[in-house]
């Protein structure tokens, strides 16, 4: 069975060439809502359609928090998905992630992502002071303005209105035409400026916790999208309940999976008396709900199921998940299997007879 099947709003936006310092785009398209359908197939199925005529004018540069982060597969095969249908996409990342494990697709692009660089963060401060006074303070004014009732987030917003300054700068040598953002809290925010600072359109991507636990200038970043796009309806309905008056902006576009590398098994191939493989891909903290997985296959030992359990992830619950299955006797059935890229979780999830997901609500 073939997952749905849209567009996304990226296809449906014409870019028009300009000057940085000359006169603004005009004439852009709204890109508001899902136009045309395409089938979710290729080699990666993120969410994307087949190219459009518009997509070899169109560069847009993506504004990330992290790169590469092992837990965002999400957003780096939607980038690799765009680019294999020819839109120029380049990658801005605020902070340079270095973790254990880089998937191989990630490490090919990073030569390409562009970090913050002291020197280059001056500079671009003093660039656009000069260039464009009078926006550049606004933003400046409405990042300290809408932070002020909480100090964590107002001095993270100062800190990220120059790497926005600095994003700018850089997508000016490149003429990047559209900015888009993942994640609707900082690196939002820094998509938001560099897009105003540049005179072209802006639009970010919003998932979970940038929407439910923090919401810091959620409002202004949606006023000024062309449009927002969310993982799932209940994120819409949620976001049209918030602020009405701008829910036509919102667009809903659902993470994919590659039914290519990712398929069920045809027939059941165990034989009797075979242990049942159970595997959980998740970071390692509280919201994944481990602790209560954990609790339940201790029940399925009690039971007499001959079962095992691989925690494929890490995190700052991972101590105590360990002492968790320690106390319960679990240590011969539970396997902490660490970070691993997407072909090891792809060679673990072909081998498992069940996936599964305990993720639970947190205050």
């Amino acid at each position: 069975m073939r997952l749905s099947r849209w567009r996304h709003p990226l296809h449906s936006h014409r870019v028009r060439p300009y000057r940085v310092g000359a006169e603004a785009i005009e004439g852009v398209a709204p890109m508001h809502r899902v136009a045309g359908v395409a089938e979710l197939g290729g080699r990666y199925n993120p969410a994307m359609s087949p190219a459009s005529p518009e997509a070899d004018s169109l560069r847009v540069g993506y504004v990330l928090s992290r790169f590469p982060k092992l837990t965002e597969t999400f957003i780096l095969y939607e980038i690799l998905e765009l680019q294999r249908q020819g839109v120029d996409v380049r990658i801005h990342a605020m902070v340079r992630e270095r973790e254990d494990a880089i998937h191989p697709e990630a490490q090919r692009l990073l030569p390409g992502v562009e970090y913050p660089k002291p020197g280059g963060l001056l500079r671009s401060q003093v660039e656009w002071l000069a260039r464009r006074p009078i926006q550049y303070l606004s933003l400046w004014a409405s990042a300290i303005l809408d932070n002020l009732r909480s100090p964590r987030f107002l001095f993270r917003a100062l800190a990220t209105v120059p790497i926005g300054a600095y994003f700018a700068s850089r997508m000016a040598r490149t003429k990047v035409g559209h900015v888009h953002a993942h994640w609707a809290t900082h690196s939002a925010l820094a998509g938001l400026v560099a897009a105003r600072l540049l005179e072209v359109p802006f639009s970010f991507t919003a998932h979970a916790h940038d929407i439910y636990v923090n919401r810091s200038m959620l409002r202004r970043k949606i006023a000024s999208a062309t449009f927002v796009v969310t993982i799932s309806q209940y994120n819409r309905r949620l976001l049209e309940d918030l602020y009405p008056d701008l829910s036509a902006r919102v667009v809903v576009v659902h993470c994919g999976v590659d039914l290519d590398e990712l398929r069920p098994r045809i027939a059941d191939d165990r034989r009797q008396g075979d242990r049942f493989n159970i595997v959980c891909v998740a970071s390692l903290q509280e919201q994944k709900g481990h602790r209560v997985l954990i609790d339940a296959f201790s029940q399925l030992r009690d039971w007499g199921v001959r079962a095992d359990l691989a925690l494929i992830g890490d995190g700052p619950e991972a101590s105590a998940l360990r002492r968790q299955v320690t106390q319960l006797g679990l240590d011969q059935l539970v396997r902490f299997a660490g970070p691993l890229t997407r072909p090891q979780v792809l060679d673990e999830l072909r081998r498992a007879d069940l996936m599964v997901m305990a993720s639970i609500p947190i205050d």
